[in-house]
């Protein structure tokens, strides 16, 4: 082997190592096989050097300069449901069932995994979105719905809309359509989960809700839930990140690894909902009251980031 032909060998197998240490940090546990996404997804990508939008300061103004972020997620209950977006791990032999959406003509498919007790956001007799959300670890696909409510005994249910991803791929909703989420995008990407904070770190954007939006959407969002065009409301798929200049050393260690997160990765508008709530899954092991320590973080410790992507109607 010449020397040309052993460095190029190195190089490969250091950026194999590289890509699969990358891909390591989004496993789910139980759906070790399956990344949640590729790298090159929007959802993984880094934005701390990215510049910021003209408007940022208006558009933070909207959403409201002052308001203390919120961990929209913790343990114990609230309302005898678990606090966050609950998620099941799935496999090839999962009872299916029937789904009569209300939106059909935006949801896929009709079958979907949900077993026999599947966790249900807000807990079974919640009034709320009741989202769904599975992952199938043997086809490496991830089932989501919105307003979930089983009848005939569990073997068929109704929702208002249900989308189907490919955990491998980077493929969007058509344009204009809606997923289990108003901005046409997945949840579970976007959910702070423990067993990441437990490894260290979380190596994704975090999904957010704004009370307020403008009828626009941004790549990868494909669906806006607004009628109003004011320019400083954030459309559905704006991303904001915490300023590099905050500092987070004074948290503890949960909150830190979030708000750390929040500067690296961003969090993307999702939804019309309560102003700078973060959204997560349940886990008995996080501590609410390390949590509760985000509400120092102000809206105006964060900035609108420009991706490059124009906002469409």
């Amino acid at each position: 082997m010449t020397k040309g032909t052993l460095f190029a060998a190195l190089l490969a197998a250091l950026a194999a190592m590289v890509a699969a240490t990358a891909a390591v940090g989004h496993r789910v546990p139980g759906a070790s096989k399956c990344p949640v996404f590729p790298a090159s997804n929007p959802w993984n990508q880094r934005v701390d050097k990215l510049p910021v939008t003209p408007n940022s300061a208006a558009m933070i103004a909207s959403i409201g300069a002052g308001t203390g972020l919120h961990a929209d997620f913790g343990s114990g209950l609230y309302n005898g449901g678990p606090i966050g977006i609950p998620y099941d791990v799935v496999g090839k032999r999962t009872r299916r069932a029937p789904f009569k959406f209300q939106y059909a003509d935006e949801s896929d498919g009709k079958l979907y995994p949900v077993g026999k007790h599947p966790h249900i956001e807000g807990g079974p007799s919640s009034d709320g979105d009741r989202h769904v959300l599975m992952i199938d670890r043997d086809a490496c696909k991830l089932y989501e719905v919105s307003g979930a409510h089983p009848y005939d005994g569990g073997r068929r249910w109704t929702g208002w809309s249900g989308a189907i991803w490919n955990l491998r791929s980077n493929h969007v909703r058509p344009r204009l359509w809606t997923s289990a989420d108003a901005a046409g995008l997945p949840i579970f990407p976007g959910l702070a989960r423990y067993d990441e904070v437990k490894r260290g770190s979380i190596d994704h954007a975090l999904r957010f809700t704004v009370e307020q939006t403008r009828r626009a959407f941004i790549y990868p969002a494909r669906h806006y839930a607004s009628t109003r065009t004011d320019p400083d409301l954030p459309a559905m798929g704006q991303r904001l990140r915490l300023k590099a200049s905050f500092d987070t050393s004074g948290f503890p260690r949960q909150s830190r690894i979030v708000l750390d997160a929040l500067k690296r990765y961003g969090m993307i508008v999702a939804d019309n909902g309560s102003d700078w709530y973060i959204s997560g899954a349940p886990n008995s092991h996080w501590s609410n009251d390390d949590l509760h320590s985000m509400s120092r973080v102000k809206g105006s410790d964060f900035e609108v980031v420009d991706t490059g992507d124009r906002p469409s109607g």
